[in-house]
């Protein structure tokens, strides 16, 4: 049986939030290891030049990331056990936060051709 989709019930503002703390908490510059076990610290944030930002290889466009100037965002990720909020400076990472399927990868994370 397929695992289930969205078990937590996350809104699409919180599924893109998560889907681009899982990406940052990938990438040296912008996180390390937190002081528990599986955890990650994320203490920088991308920010967007016109109506885009750069995160290692992929282009996302600004409207799909405005969840991370959204701290009733972050604050519904926390509750949900995701992330342990540190807003606006940064988050971290839960081990099930990094585990949620939130789908979306694909569809927010684009391919930079240059």
């Amino acid at each position: 049986m397929p695992p289930k989709q969205n078990p937590l019930k996350l809104n699409p503002l919180q599924l893109k939030t998560l889907t681009l703390f899982q990406e940052l908490a990938k990438m040296e510059g912008y996180a390390s290891p937190a002081d528990e076990p599986g955890h990650i610290m994320i203490s920088r944030l991308p920010h967007p030049h016109g109506d885009h930002f750069h995160l290692g290889h992929y282009v996302v466009r600004s409207r799909d990331a405005s969840g991370l100037a959204n701290e009733a965002a972050w604050a519904a990720l926390q509750r949900k056990g995701l992330i342990q909020s540190l807003y606006p400076m940064g988050c971290v990472l839960t081990p099930e936060g990094a585990a949620y399927e939130t789908g979306l990868k694909d569809e927010i994370l684009h391919q930079s051709h240059h």
